[in-house]
């Protein structure tokens, strides 16, 4: 049964909601304050949470991003008064699911839950793969740069034997796709390779997965599991995000690499398994374990070798190749000729920051791809805020001006499918129809 946590002060409409919603076959808890929902969160994992925006002890919008920072499979959906429209836009931005407004949005309430309990569940089963080809080689990985060469290097010498890895490189950089050509590259590769977020699971959660359970270790486990140690066996794990990995689990992730030894929750017996660690993390453990935050011990263990993976702006000059072997994938898939990109594309391609790295410029190809027409990607078939690096492009264009055609532009090319654009967008399908509305963008205007 799927866990719902609903967050409100006014105690008749969190039991109205709570009524509703266990109508539609979930769990429900509740809280009245952000201290009370925090040691809920601790004790269950939900995969939803409704919450208000003014509570006793905080603000809701705040809470957000705390949330998402400790649980981020978890989806959040914020609870908003009329006139506080903008503090469910905020919130939105700091990774909530969406805002519905009390009292005019209650026919939106269980359609909305459903999509973020679906997208939750999605998070979840992303947060672990397991490997059964061989697509990832050292041959894969784009980049003729002295920065991803040297990476490249250093992980072809480590990779035929067993020692512990550590990559270490900001979000989107590549770390999963440098494991699997390790793994590929190792005497492991006929066996299992296991990827493991262990940011998007909550300390309990977490537990099991890696070390697995026995029936009746808790509420709800009627039968062992294995755990992701014990499937790994005899080949490769790796746990992305290991700098989120909970100070008690880390002694027990040091056991494992020491001798390989680890109990399952619930057993009273000693389970052993040969696999290799991987592991990977956007943070400075050197310094998260000088504070505190991470075990020094296992820290000095997993950086036996580490691997510096360089951001995407550390290497500009690989861009054109990634955008090519891309947009072929695109074409691919969508059975259709690959487009070509214009050089004032190209150059504001280049010029970008990209926070997101490699993901993100995916992220943007695929949205080109599908605005481009004539098998041309221009600059106007870019984000606004790639398109802001261009004098040319955006001469006399106010921000607004720029946002409104790119959303206009998304509508069409999707044939005013909605929730396809908010998901090309990026935003939640409130948003959308609220800039539909501010931009009066409708079918009938849009030509």
């Amino acid at each position: 049964m799927k866990n719902i946590l609903i967050i409100d002060d006014e105690e008749q409409l969190r039991k109205l909601l709570s009524r509703i919603i266990a109508l539609e076959g979930f769990s429900v808890t509740e809280a009245s304050t952000i201290k009370a929902a925090t040691i809920q969160l601790q004790q269950q994992q939900p995969e939803v949470i409704l919450c208000d925006v003014r509570l006793p002890d905080g603000n809701g919008v705040d809470f957000v991003a705390t949330v998402k920072k400790a649980y981020p499979g978890t989806e959040i959906i914020l609870l908003t008064a009329f006139g506080n429209i903008p503090d469910g836009v905020n919130a939105m931005k700091k990774g909530a699911f969406d805002y519905l407004v009390k009292g005019n949005d209650n026919d939106r309430i269980i359609p909305l839950l459903h999509q973020a309990v679906e997208q939750a569940l999605l998070n979840r089963k992303n947060a672990v793969k397991l490997e059964l080809t061989d697509k990832y080689r050292f041959e894969t990985i784009i980049g003729q740069s002295k920065s991803i060469q040297t990476a490249i290097n250093l992980a072809k010498r480590i990779a035929p034997g067993d020692s512990t890895v550590l990559l270490l490189g900001e979000t989107g950089s590549g770390k999963e796709v440098f494991a699997n050509a390790i793994h590929q590259s190792s005497k492991r590769k006929d066996q299992p390779f296991i990827a493991l977020n262990c940011s998007a699971f909550a300390r309990d959660l977490l537990e099991g997965e890696l070390f697995g359970h026995k029936a009746g270790a808790f509420t709800g486990a009627t039968k062992d599991k294995k755990g992701l140690i014990e499937m790994a066996n005899g080949g490769t794990l790796f746990l992305d995000e290991i700098g989120e990995l909970h100070i008690d689990l880390q002694a027990k992730l040091l056991r494992v690499l020491e001798n390989g030894q680890f109990i399952k929750l619930g057993d009273t017996k000693v389970s052993s398994a040969d696999v290799r660690i991987i592991a990977a993390t956007n943070r400075d453990l050197q310094t998260e374990a000088g504070q505190g935050r991470f075990r020094e011990d296992l820290y000095y263990r997993l950086n036996v070798f580490s691997i510096p993976l360089p951001a995407l702006r550390e290497r500009r000059e690989d861009i054109p190749a990634l955008v090519e072997v891309f947009l072929q994938q695109l074409a691919k898939k969508n059975q259709a000729p690959a487009p070509t990109v214009s050089a004032e594309a190209m150059s504001l391609l280049k010029k970008y920051s990209w926070k997101g790295n490699i993901r993100e410029l995916k992220n943007v190809l695929e949205r080109a791809f599908v605005l481009q027409d004539d098998q041309l990607i221009l600059p106007e078939h870019l984000p606004f805020e790639i398109q802001q690096h261009s004098v040319a492009s955006t001469a006399g264009l106010s921000l607004a001006n720029v946002e409104q055609q790119h959303i206009r532009k998304i509508l069409q090319a999707t044939q005013w499918n909605k929730t396809r654009a908010a998901k090309l967008l990026e935003i939640g399908l409130a948003t959308l129809y609220r800039k539909m509305e501010e931009y009066q963008i409708s079918p009938d205007l849009s030509k």
